[in-house]
């Protein structure tokens, strides 16, 4: 009885978390700044630089996070085409893969939250932000990208398949280009100012 019930949490939990995960991460927080600055925080590009390749793959990458989400709750029979890994398919591995979730969850929205309008999704190049070194930004340089890739490692424990291990892997390293990226944008933005920060925290913690 309670490996069903497990079941049905994950069923029924995993597309809640995402409306919760995507809403906090992008709905929320981008409508709050806009309401504050009037600035769209959302500056992903779309083009054949590096930045707009990264920003294409981001957001494919979060399709198929839906997608692998959608087919685990509404079809059994469409799931089984990602290819369950089934000996990860155990009790202790999907009750991990939920606590990373969540921990997941609420350490984004703290980083967030402290990070005020500084936060952008991509990089912005026409607006000054502040270099924020406050609260977790205090013992990581990119608390929010380390909770994206907990978010990537929890769905992966949580519905281990090809696909998601897939969606796993590539998401670690096309956040590991987005950082560095975003390193080069804030060392034009803040030159000494942010190289002391990269001496003084660690990239990830």
């Amino acid at each position: 009885m309670a490996a069903i019930d497990l079941a049905l949490l994950t069923r029924i939990g995993l597309p809640l978390y995402l409306v919760a995960f995507f809403g906090v991460v992008m709905v929320w927080r981008s409508y709050l700044i806009w309401r504050r600055t009037g600035l769209n925080p959302y500056v992903l590009t779309r083009g054949d630089d590096t930045h707009g390749y990264v920003g294409g793959l981001f957001r494919s990458t979060l399709i198929a996070v839906v997608v692998i989400v959608a087919l685990f709750a509404i079809t059994p029979q469409g799931y089984a085409y990602l290819a369950p890994i089934t000996w990860l398919d155990t009790r202790p591995v999907t009750v991990t893969g939920l606590a990373v979730l969540t921990a997941a969850l609420v350490w984004v929205s703290a980083a967030q939250q402290q990070m005020g309008d500084s936060f952008r999704i991509g990089v912005d190049a026409a607006h000054a932000t502040e270099l924020v070194k406050r609260g977790l930004f205090g013992v990581s340089r990119n608390p929010i990208f380390l909770g994206m890739l907990g978010m990537l490692l929890g769905l992966f424990l949580v519905l281990p398949n090809a696909a998601s291990l897939a969606v796993c892997v590539l998401g670690y390293a096309l956040i590991q280009i987005q950082v560095r990226l975003e390193e080069e944008h804030l060392t034009r933005l803040h030159g000494d100012a942010y190289r002391a920060y990269q001496n003084a925290v660690r990239r990830w913690l």
